[in-house]
């Protein structure tokens, strides 16, 4: 049996994960909503249908660009919590690096005069994963000492 102990640092993994999320996802929101009105995209549609959108590229970008952070989200959220409970400032760094990461991400891949390949990572993009790495990092130390690896 192993016994664990919530770390008094452990609100900063809380308040990285929990308003974090919400901030950065309602900030990354913003501009979908503007680019959906702008281009007339209506719901239930997510994407702009090319031919049929008059700039349906620019609004699929904004849309990628914050889709893109939901594919990962939930791994994150977990791995950070998880993580957290050995590692919390390790862990609240690293989810914020990776909230920043994705904001960036989405930034640089709504910007239309870069090019789609490199555009997400032209705007700081990568921070998000070195928030990645730490966050797996910390999910897997806590694994390891439970599991008595290390």
């Amino acid at each position: 049996m192993y016994t664990l102990q919530v770390p008094g640092d452990y609100g900063y993994v809380a308040l990285a994960v929990g308003v974090g999320s919400f901030v950065v996802t309602t900030m990354m929101g913003i501009p979908v909503m503007k680019a959906r009105k702008k281009n007339d995209v209506q719901y239930p549609n997510l994407y702009a249908t090319p031919g049929y959108h008059k700039e349906a590229d620019a609004f699929n970008r904004v849309q990628r660009g914050h889709q893109n952070m939901f594919e990962s989200l939930s791994s994150m959220q977990t791995m950070s919590l998880l993580g957290g409970l050995k590692h919390p400032k390790v862990a609240a760094v690293g989810f914020c690096l990776y909230l920043a990461g994705c904001y960036f991400y989405m930034v640089g891949y709504s910007d239309m005069s870069l090019d789609v390949k490199t555009a997400r990572y032209k705007r700081g993009g990568g921070l998000k994963w070195i928030g990645i790495l730490a966050c797996m990092y910390t999910s897997t130390s806590l694994a390891g000492s439970m599991l008595r690896w290390w």
